[in-house]
């Protein structure tokens, strides 16, 4: 998993709860990595599930519920590092519709190493999306909260279903309907 992650998780419990719970996090919680993250390097996701697992234990808040917030989170700062491609569509739709075939295949030219979900999007109707979400990783919650960072960075707002499709959740549709 590509650093970003890591370190965009760390300033956003830094900017909700403070330095000292991020110090605490990395302290107990014996990382491979000892903690130190880049931006442009690649970890093992597990540390990422460790530590949100260790935030919720610390916060009482359950770790969908952290993965969301950290997914809307993470949206607003692939608004700033990706700009044109936020800047390129006019709506929630039309970006959700980019991922994959678009911005991951960029993503891929500056990380050739990174290994991201696998999304395939239709849009049954002008309000109306599905993405099936494709992942090793299982983090469907994360990808969930970026779903709602993306809606909320247009104005729009939907109503979000999400279903399993398989039982350990690495397979999961997103039934997006715009309201």
């Amino acid at each position: 998993m590509k650093g970003i992650v890591f370190t965009e998780l760390l300033e956003m419990i830094e900017d909700q709860y403070g330095y000292g719970l991020v110090d605490s996090l990395l302290t107990e919680s014996n990382l491979p990595s000892g903690g130190v993250y880049t931006a442009i390097g690649t970890y093992d996701h597990a540390e990422m599930i460790t530590l949100v697992d260790k935030l919720s234990l610390k916060t009482q808040l359950p770790v969908p519920d952290l993965l969301r917030i950290y997914g809307r989170y993470m949206f607003r700062s692939f608004t700033r590092g990706y700009r044109p491609f936020v800047d390129r569509v006019d709506s929630a739709f039309a970006l959700l519709q980019s991922v994959h075939h678009h911005v991951h295949v960029e993503v891929r030219k500056l990380y050739p190493d990174a290994e991201l979900p696998h999304f395939t999007v239709e849009q049954p109707s002008e309000n109306h999306l599905t993405m099936r979400y494709e992942s090793e990783r299982k983090l469907s919650d994360f990808a969930h909260g970026l779903i709602e960072g993306c809606l909320s960075h247009f104005g729009e707002t939907a109503t979000i279903t999400k279903r399993n499709l398989v039982d350990d959740g690495s397979i999961v549709l997103f039934d997006i309907v715009k309201t």
